[in-house]
């Protein structure tokens, strides 16, 4: 039977610093120490890069004891981290925009998260679940399921798509989907383009097609034609109108059945926007100036993906200038 490990104390450290001085071996040195050569080498490596000093190499050991999170040690820090959780940035993207014009951030993202996991198991206290991008407490997946497809004229499956789109690497195409609201008939059209991630949102007070083909029409006429080429959707009955973007320029392509992931980018920016307008939401209590003000939000929070850019930052830099002031107008608001 092994016996149990036991820290080295400070007199065996001052008793490694003896014998490595007088250039005995790592084996050498374990034998006589009556430890093991993995401890020895353990201790040298972690604490004897500018020469092995048995006090420090004491203190360092006992730091390294310490269990609380680094969050609960540096009051400024968690201020930073919650500061930037409260603006519904998610951990990862609070993460790197603290390690921006740093070799090594201060923290990372798995901590923070652990963090709040344990707070949530520590207090009870599920208000801090709120920190987190889509306001759970546990990490999940939810899929739903698309509409009947022979219903939609002129559809075209995704997977006549050209393979170039989906790696994303050119602007101007665009994913959009519904985020339903209480009376199951109310919703949020978000539009999305793959390469920014920059969103567009529009309260509907139906599921109608043309009431959801019409704010595309005039999303994408205020655009230029190098950023209104396609548009990815489900395949929802409201989409069914979609020919009528072709007109603008706009090819349109349409998911596999339950397959959602093959849109992946707005079903993950729905998941975030639910923080802000959950299910249960009554669509009186909100207009069209509050969805302009939380799309700025989205569209003003730092992304991974992007390299801890905002999405606005990346979309704005598509435009030539001039060409922006001469045709980029915003679609005017619907009364």
């Amino acid at each position: 039977m092994g016996r149990s490990y036991e820290q080295l104390s400070l007199e065996e450290r001052c008793t490694l610093a003896r014998m490595r001085e007088s250039g005995q071996t790592i084996r050498q040195i374990a034998a006589s120490m009556d430890r093991a050569a993995s401890t020895i080498s353990r201790e040298l490596r972690r604490n004897g890069e500018r020469g092995y000093k048995p006090a420090y190499a004491d203190e360092q050991a006992w730091a390294r004891r310490w269990r609380g999170s680094r969050l609960m040690r540096q009051p400024e820090l968690q201020r930073q981290v919650l500061s930037g959780l409260s603006m519904g940035w998610s951990a990862e993207q609070v993460a790197g925009r603290l390690a921006l014009g740093q070799r090594k951030g201060p923290i990372s993202a798995e901590s923070i998260y652990r963090f709040i996991y344990a707070q949530i198991a520590r207090t009870k206290d599920y208000r801090w679940r709120h920190y987190m991008p889509r306001g759970k407490s546990k990490r999940g997946w939810r899929c739903k399921a698309s509409g009947p497809m022979d219903r939609i004229r002129e559809r075209v499956s995704i997977r006549k798509r050209p393979a170039y789109i989906g790696k994303r690497r050119q602007p101007g195409h665009w994913e959009s989907d519904l985020l339903m609201l209480s009376d199951k008939k109310s919703n949020v059209l978000v539009v999305q383009e793959r390469r920014s991630r920059f969103i567009y949102l529009a309260k509907q007070e139906n599921k109608e097609a043309v009431s959801t083909v019409e704010h595309l029409k005039a999303w994408f006429s205020g655009l230029p034609s190098v950023l209104r080429r396609t548009l990815t959707q489900d395949n929802g009955p409201e989409f069914s109108s979609h020919y009528l973007l072709h007109s603008e320029g706009v090819e349109t392509y349409f998911c596999d059945p339950r397959s959602p992931w093959q849109k992946g980018g707005i079903e993950n920016m729905n998941g975030r926007l639910r923080r802000y307008i959950p299910l249960r939401t009554n669509p009186d209590t909100f207009t069209e100036g509050d969805l302009a003000d939380l799309a700025d939000r989205m569209n003003n929070t730092p992304r991974k993906c992007l390299g801890f850019r905002t999405p606005a930052e990346v979309f704005y830099s598509f435009f030539n200038p001039l060409h922006f002031k001469c045709e980029f107008t915003f679609p005017p608001a619907r009364e």
